[in-house]
């Protein structure tokens, strides 16, 4: 118990020297971009994100893998001024948390990109849409933004509101974080299930050695 408390300690102490750090300009580490790349669910409605930042976002799927390289994604950019709301009005955020009913008024996301496919869902659909969502949300937090992946949302009305000819997938959400998200070390048999507490976001992750076989 002890332990668990020291290292939980020493976790919140690390991710707290990488916002210090972050905050100062220090150079943007893999590991530093991974424990900012949190799924936010409250959002600065004072940084709006433009049409040419989500271009900017989605840009990454040129470099990033695909399998048998047949790049089949294709992406609807929504922002505040193109139908931000038709989208709100057809997802569901955390889902784990019910009775707080996210996100809370005055913190709802205004900028999302819409993640299609020009073939059926399969195997490997699944795996691009994996890389190319982690790739974009870390493009994101490279540009001081956040995300969230949103896989509860009402497709049909999706696509007859946008005219989608292509199957949505997926949608992320993309704006300026406002919410303290931590992570929390756990072991092998620990409840994973994400809380709040005091009003900070706690996601509780499996140690690298519960990880390995």
């Amino acid at each position: 118990m002890a332990d668990n408390y020291l290292e939980s300690k020493m976790e919140e102490l690390r991710q707290a020297g990488q916002r210090k750090a972050a905050a100062k300009g220090t150079p943007r580490t893999l590991d530093t971009l991974l424990t900012r790349n949190r799924s936010f669910r409250g959002y600065d409605k004072k940084v709006v994100v433009t049409h040419d930042t989500l271009t900017k976002i989605v840009a990454v799927n040129t470099k990033i893998p695909s399998a048998r390289n047949q790049q089949v994604l294709r992406f609807k950019l929504v922002t505040r001024d193109s139908g931000a709301e038709k989208v709100l009005e057809n997802i569901k955020l955390g889902g784990a948390l019910p009775e707080l009913h996210l996100p809370f008024p005055g913190t709802e996301p205004e900028a999302f990109i819409i993640i299609c496919s020009t073939i059926p869902e399969n195997k490997l659909v699944d795996i691009d849409m994996g890389i190319s969502a982690q790739s974009m949300l870390l493009r994101a937090v490279e540009m001081g933004l956040n995300g969230i992946i949103i896989g509860a949302f009402n497709k049909a009305t999706i696509i007859k509101e946008f005219g989608l000819e292509l199957e949505p997938l997926l949608i992320i959400a993309i704006g300026k974080g406002a919410e303290d998200i931590r992570l929390k070390p756990i072991s092998e048999g620990e409840d994973q299930k994400y809380y709040r507490e005091e009003g900070i976001h706690y996601v509780p992750k499996l140690r690298a050695e519960d990880l390995i076989l």
